[in-house]
């Protein structure tokens, strides 16, 4: 299991656009589990929309990625550079 700890910088937070791409991503790698840490210790399914936008993080919070699995490392890098790349909205 690997994880790291990023803030979400995106002035929208997940929202829908947002919460899309990072399950998107989070799908390619179907035999990893993926899911987020956000406030108060809560867990989000990274492979499920419902999750994530339930999740209504905002802009400024930080969440901890978690991927555990075969491909572990590589969803990891691949949803921190999403998320720190502003999912790619500007």
């Amino acid at each position: 299991m690997v994880s790291k700890k990023v803030t979400i910088t995106n002035l929208s937070g997940l929202h829908m656009g947002a919460a899309g791409k990072l399950c998107d991503e989070a799908i390619k790698y179907s035999d990893t589990s993926t899911k987020f840490i956000y406030r108060d210790n809560h867990e989000a399914n990274a492979k499920s929309m419902l999750s994530v936008l339930g999740a209504s993080v905002t802009a400024g919070e930080e969440i901890e990625i978690v991927c555990d699995g075969p491909q572990e490392e590589e969803a990891l890098y691949a949803l921190v550079v999403l998320v720190e790349n502003n999912f790619d909205e500007y």
